[in-house]
């Protein structure tokens, strides 16, 4: 289940901050909670690296060059990008905007199966483990 995420037209650390404040906002996760990124500047950053430190958790990085740490997150972006299917030429930032919010917050959490859940739908999944 998606829980925290942004848009932005850049990747930068404001974008991942901004990802990880709605993901603890909405969640409200218990100490030393394990979050795993790649070792990109954003992630590495001095503002995201206080960020983790002033909400207890605890930062965890992929080896450089290895993708397969991060798989379910490369194949939610890979599913994005194959079903979407939004061609950015022809569309407005805001319609962009909308039809992702859409995808993630209206199909993917709520009516998308997934295999590496069992084929369950991450929102039915995801309340049957208290937090």
């Amino acid at each position: 289940m998606i829980v925290g995420w942004s848009m932005s037209s850049s990747i930068n650390k404001q974008l991942v901050i901004d990802s990880l404040l709605m993901a603890v906002n909405k969640r409200k996760p218990a100490e030393n909670l394990l979050l795993h990124s790649d070792q990109g500047s954003q992630y590495t950053s001095q503002g995201y690296q206080y960020l983790l430190s002033i909400k207890n958790i605890v930062p965890s990085m992929s080896h450089k060059g290895c993708c397969y740490d991060n798989s379910v997150v490369e194949s939610f972006f890979s599913s994005l990008k194959r079903e979407l299917l939004i061609d950015t030429s022809r569309h407005s930032k805001q319609h962009i905007k909308t039809a992702i919010f859409e995808y993630i917050e209206i199909f993917y959490n709520k009516q998308r199966r997934h295999s590496t859940i069992n084929y369950c739908i991450p929102e039915h999944f995801d309340s049957s483990f208290p937090l």
